[in-house]
């Protein structure tokens, strides 16, 4: 089946009301393109809960800051377009920049809260420009259901939190992170790896992992330790490594132990100019079946 490239927002909305006159339910899975197999799974999960699947490539220049990687993020459209067609996808939706911030734009969208430490402390209005795109595309395209990865968790919650607080009308669905064979989760930026740097990076995945099962099982865990493996494994940098609740992002309580309530152990950790982010679920042994 052809993928439909659209570009303008006319043509966008005259085919979506052309599936709401059919009954059909709507899916949407917002990218930047680069796409990968961890893409592609997002495609698929879509599927699964719409009768059409549309997927968006923006690179979103307001959630880049001033010295980061705007301009070298990878593009390739006609790739990006024969994934999405071989895996069956509606519509490609890849609006220019000048359509999605015209002149004189002056709007912005903050959710705070959710946003605050982790990679929003260490990329300042990073998640603002991230809010701000996810609205422009949910009101855009009125999706049923809009699919997210589970690998930005941070972002995945900031997406939740803006959809309840602004009462838009969609389903917001996670999908599991998808792994390389050694562990390290698929990225666009995975592309900016040496070959010394990409067998040195799946060390985030195996000393999260590790981590996250001492806290799980009640042990106990030093996540300063944590940090010195990953320099000591051969990272330049730790951003950082925490234990955030599962629901809120919230650090742990007064007089809690991380593991008495479900987690998630996060991290972000830099290899040369690429900046690496993971995180693992922490359940408590009395959650588990």
């Amino acid at each position: 089946m052809a993928t439909a490239i659209i570009r303008g927002l006319e043509d966008l909305r005259t085919t979506i009301a052309g599936w709401r006159r059919q009954g059909q339910r709507i899916a949407l899975v917002p990218t930047m393109g680069a796409l990968h197999e961890g893409h592609l799974s997002l495609m698929r999960l879509a599927a699964q809960h719409c009768d059409r699947v549309c997927a968006s490539i923006f690179v979103n220049p307001t959630q880049f800051g001033p010295n980061e990687d705007f301009e070298a993020y990878p593009r390739d459209l006609d790739r990006d377009h024969a994934l999405l067609e071989k895996e069956g996808v509606d519509l490609l939706y890849a609006p220019e920049a000048g359509d999605i911030y015209g002149e004189g734009f002056s709007t912005s969208v903050r959710v705070s809260g959710v946003s605050e430490g982790l990679c929003g402390g260490n990329r300042p209005g990073h998640f603002d420009g991230v809010a701000l795109i996810v609205t422009k595309l949910l009101l855009r395209v009125l999706p049923d259901l809009a699919v997210f990865g589970e690998k930005d968790y941070q972002q995945l919650q900031v997406i939740r939190r803006l959809v309840r607080d602004l009462d838009i009308p969609v389903e917001i669905l996670g999908g599991p992170t998808v792994r390389e064979a050694d562990g390290l989760a698929l990225s666009s930026r995975n592309a900016y790896l040496d070959t010394a740097e990409r067998a040195i990076a799946p060390a985030l995945y195996r000393i999260l992992s590790r981590y996250a099962e001492k806290l799980s099982a009640g042990a106990g865990a030093d996540l300063d330790e944590a940090r010195k493996e990953l320099l000591d494994a051969g990272f330049d940098r730790v951003e950082y490594l925490e234990w955030r609740s599962s629901e809120g992002l919230h650090p742990p309580a007064p007089g809690r132990e991380p593991g008495q309530i479900p987690g998630r152990l996060l991290a972000a950790a830099h290899l040369g100019r690429t900046r690496l982010i993971d995180n693992v679920p922490v359940i408590p042994r009395t959650d588990r079946g």
